[in-house]
């Protein structure tokens, strides 16, 4: 008997009555299983949620020349990986290979990583010796476009330094371009140019080119006007 409630606790012969293996009506019939479920996926760093309405230019990302500085610097974690050399678009794949070697480096640890970047614009490609025209092409992958000096991961928990420096330099051989680790509270970068050690915003704002001497004091200095024979008659 125990044998074959095992035969019909099987989602896929819980439909089978019971008449038709030859038990008796007694024996309770199991419901199928729910193939669906109500609970929304996790959302994916590494892939959007829905496609793009419009296939995304190539372009090039948004580097700040106003004085921003979002982006630069360690927020959540107590230690980060940083964008040194100049902006690019990562590949999702390369991004998860990344991922994947940091939790394979801190294995068994108690942490806490965060993605700073998602991968959501899309890559479109043509095949060779094809003529000019005909739009973009087909879809390839998913790309994060990281401008420069960007945090892209960040690490919290019980860690110590030398490790998570260890994870964040396997982690850069993975990614294209120059990577640096950073800490939580270093100073915030500007384009390429780190504020501190007497380096401000205010003072990247300034003109870099002084003034001629001696028209400090005056905002409009008098204009030289050449003297000629003519006008001195």
């Amino acid at each position: 008997m125990a044998s074959h409630l095992r035969y019909l606790a099987r989602p896929q012969l819980a439909c089978l009555q019971a008449t038709s293996i030859g038990l008796r009506s007694s024996i309770p019939i199991f419901p199928l299983l729910r193939c669906f479920s109500t609970t929304s996926p996790a959302l994916d760093w590494l892939t959007p949620k829905f496609m793009e309405k419009s296939k995304s230019p190539k372009g090039r990302p948004h580097v700040a020349t106003g004085g921003s500085s979002r982006g630069t610097t360690v927020v959540w974690g107590d230690y980060g990986l940083r964008m040194k050399d100049h902006d690019r678009r990562l590949p999702a794949s390369s991004l998860k290979i990344a991922e994947e070697t940091i939790k394979r480096r801190l294995r068994g640890m108690n942490y806490t990583l965060y993605k700073r970047v998602s991968a959501n614009i899309g890559v479109y490609t043509k095949g060779n010796e094809q003529r000019m025209g005909k739009g973009k092409g087909k879809f390839d992958y998913w790309t994060a476009k990281v401008a420069v000096s960007r945090v892209v991961f960040e690490l919290k928990g019980d860690i110590h330094e030398k490790i998570a420096r260890e994870a964040f330099r396997l982690a850069g051989h993975k990614l294209p371009g120059l990577w640096e680790f950073v800490h939580k509270g270093d100073p915030p970068v500007v384009g390429i140019t780190k504020l501190g050690n007497g380096v401000t915003l205010e003072s990247l704002k300034r003109a870099r080119r002084n003034p001629p001497l001696g028209t400090n004091a005056m905002p409009n200095p008098p204009k030289t006007t050449s003297s000629s024979p003519d006008a001195s008659q």
